[in-house]
């Protein structure tokens, strides 16, 4: 199966993803796409122990991950859950001709220079709505949802 979603999340692999996203959406795979988690055997031993048994999990960095999202992953019978750590990553995806018709952002918490706040768990910076823009140019459909049953929030009419 292909990609069944794409998630900004910083948190990356946590509660809303294991009990709600995993089991709503029977993911069989999760790629983590981040160059410093790829690099760093500490955290990706922690992120193993969080994960389901049963569960691919691969770490990629932006190349590795946007040739396999666009070579391997369509013709994997996995059901593939990606999830990237903050928006930059979603843009450089989108710039190397990744296909993703829809993104879902879980939680972009807050830190210094996110002053633009979405709901509970989305901040904002002008960097981040950039790249937001960016990726809705592409015809990319984004919506701001913690988990499944959450109402969606629609993050492009918010910033605009």
């Amino acid at each position: 199966m292909p990609v069944v979603l794409y998630r900004v999340d910083d948190r990356l692999i946590h509660g809303q993803v294991v009990e709600g996203w995993i089991p709503e959406l029977k993911i069989t795979e999760i790629d983590i796409v981040s160059e410093k988690i790829k690099n760093d055997l500490f955290t990706q031993n922690i992120m193993k122990f969080s994960t389901p048994s049963g569960i691919k999990l691969k770490f990629l960095d932006i190349d590795l991950a946007a040739e396999y999202l666009m070579k391997e992953a369509p013709r994997s019978k996995e059901n593939i859950l990606v999830l990237l750590p903050n928006l930059f990553y979603a843009a450089e995806l989108a710039k190397k001709e990744v296909k993703m018709n829809f993104i879902n952002i879980g939680g972009m918490h807050y830190s210094a220079g996110k002053n633009f706040s979405i709901g509970k768990a989305i901040f904002l910076n002008e960097e981040d709505c950039s790249h937001l823009k960016f990726l809705n140019s592409k015809g990319i459909k984004i919506e701001g949802k913690g988990v499944p049953n959450d109402k969606p929030i629609d993050i492009l009419a918010s910033i605009e």
